[in-house]
Formats: structure tokens, sequence, C-alpha cells
């Protein structure tokens, strides 16, 4: 804590002095580290935005940088300002902060009301179904086994035994011996995941469609790089399948979710008009139907 103190004290220091009466007109309001026009850059604005753990030299360079790019946005701003249309600017910042605020009401309401409510497996399903052409795979999925060790390792000769095993205590043995050996380990024979999740992870030529290769191998065992990659696919979901469910369920909820946010939102919107109508806070000259 007292070397972060230092640091800051010393670049606040560097800054004051090579800020000051730098304008050759006299000194600036106390804690004013640089002006342009009317807009002030304060010591304590440098302080907040300084991060921690900086040594004395870095704080200085990032002070002089902070200063520097404030002055060249306050001056780009304020030359710029001159050939803008401010209204139109004006107008467009009054509409962005209205559009801000009700996002944000509404996303605080709909949380509220909402946002805890869980989608049952009834519900899931039926949309799945309902919608199953929008599930149909364009990278294919698989089951297995997936580890990267390195080609030292003393537990490298046991994982290569039962990596590709089924049984509960070969996996209970292969956990075992991965625990302080591997360096990636992946077990999701009971979840798919997408192929290219994978092979992303091996720096290993699949060929030029990587896709085609879950169709023809089943097993991996290669090493690269001073590291050896397993990999025991236990099964494929090729391209062209429906994904299952379990692996659309993500994807169904949040659609879920969309819809119900949209509901939700002209609920809300129909409510606030309402209540505004009959308390007199809203008066119409016109139909709106």
């Amino acid at each position: 804590m007292k070397t972060v103190a230092i640091a800051v004290a010393a670049a606040l220091a560097v800054a004051a002095a090579s800020c000051q009466g730098s304008d050759g007109r006299g000194k600036m309001p106390e804690g004013t580290l640089a002006q342009v026009g009317l807009e002030s850059l304060m010591r304590s604005d440098l302080i907040a935005a300084m991060p921690a753990g900086l040594t004395p030299d870095d704080s200085t360079r990032f002070a002089h940088a902070f200063i520097r790019n404030w002055i060249d946005t306050q001056l780009v701003e304020s030359v710029a300002a001159e050939g803008v249309d401010m209204d139109e600017v004006d107008k467009l910042v009054a509409q962005y902060r209205r559009d801000l605020i009700m996002r944000r009401y509404r996303d605080r309401m709909f949380a509220t009301d909402c946002g805890g409510e869980a989608y049952s497996d009834s519900i899931v399903a039926d949309y799945y179904e309902r919608h199953s052409a929008d599930f149909v795979l364009d990278r294919p999925l698989i089951r297995g086994v997936y580890i990267k060790v390195p080609d030292e390792s003393p537990e490298l000769a046991q994982i290569r035994r039962l990596y590709r095993s089924t049984r509960p205590a070969d996996i209970d043995k292969l956990e075992k011996a991965v625990l302080g050996a591997a360096i990636h380990y992946d077990y999701f024979r009971d979840k798919w995941i997408d192929w290219e999740q994978v092979e992303a992870r091996i720096p290993y030529d699949f060929g030029s469609e990587p896709a085609d290769y879950v169709r023809t191998h089943r097993n991996l065992d290669v090493s690269l790089g001073g590291f050896t990659y397993l990999l025991e696919i236990s099964d494929v979901l090729p391209v062209g399948s429906v994904m299952p469910i379990e692996a659309a369920r993500p994807v169904v909820e949040e659609r879920l979710t969309a819809e119900r946010r949209r509901v939700y939102d002209a609920a809300l919107r129909t409510r606030l008009f309402d209540s505004a109508l009959s308390s007199g806070r809203l008066r119409l000259n016109c139909e709106l139907e």
C-alpha cells in the first residue's frame, strides 16, 4: 500500500510540475491539472483513473498519457463541434438517454416479475417438437473423453490403458491418474458437445474437412509439441441430424425468454398507458386505434 501511495504521489508531482502554468497565463486553480476552454481536468480525476500496482515510473507514464488523452479529446470535441449540427447531436443524445432509461426500467421490471421463473421439461419439449426443423446440425456433435498429458508424465501409460474403457472401476482409476498429470481432462460421455470445441484444442491436421474425421475415426493418440493428446469418441451426431433436446435446451430457453419478454413488455406498456390515462397524467386529443 505504501508503494502505491508513493507511486501515485510521484506521478501527481510530475504531472503537476509539467502542467502548472504551462500555458503562460499563470497558475490554474488548486487541484487542476489541465484546462481546455471551460472544461477542467482535476487531480482527483487522475487519481480515480490510475490503476493499482504501478511502479513510480509507470505511474508517471500513465499520468502523462492520461492527461494528454484528455486534452486531445477535449480539443477534438471542441473543434468538431464547430462543424457539426449540435442541435441534432443533442436530439440524438436525448433519444439515446430515453431509450436507455426505458431499457433499464423494463429489464428491472422483467427480472423482478419473471426473472426467476424456470421452464418445465414439458414446455421445453413442446417448443422443441414444434420447431425441430430449427435444430438441424450444421456441425457434428460428439460424446467421449479428451485428455492432454505431458509426454514425460509417469501416468501416461496407465492413462492410455484406461481412457477408452467404460467400466466404472476403470473410470475411477482414470480420474485418479489424470488428477495430477493431465493438462486437460474432459469426460463427456454423458453429454453432447460441439466437435469444434475439441478440435480447436488439438494442434492436429484433421484434413480439409475436419468434420468428416469423426465419421471414420473413433480414437486419437498423438504426440505433438511435448504433449500427448488422447481422444475417445463414443458417439457421433453428424451434420444434418436433429440436435438432441438436451443440447438444444439452452437455445430453446433463450427463445422462450425472448418471447416471454416481448409479451411482458407489451403488457407493461399497456399497464403504464392505462394508469397514466386514468390518473389524468396522460391526456389525449386524438384516436390511437
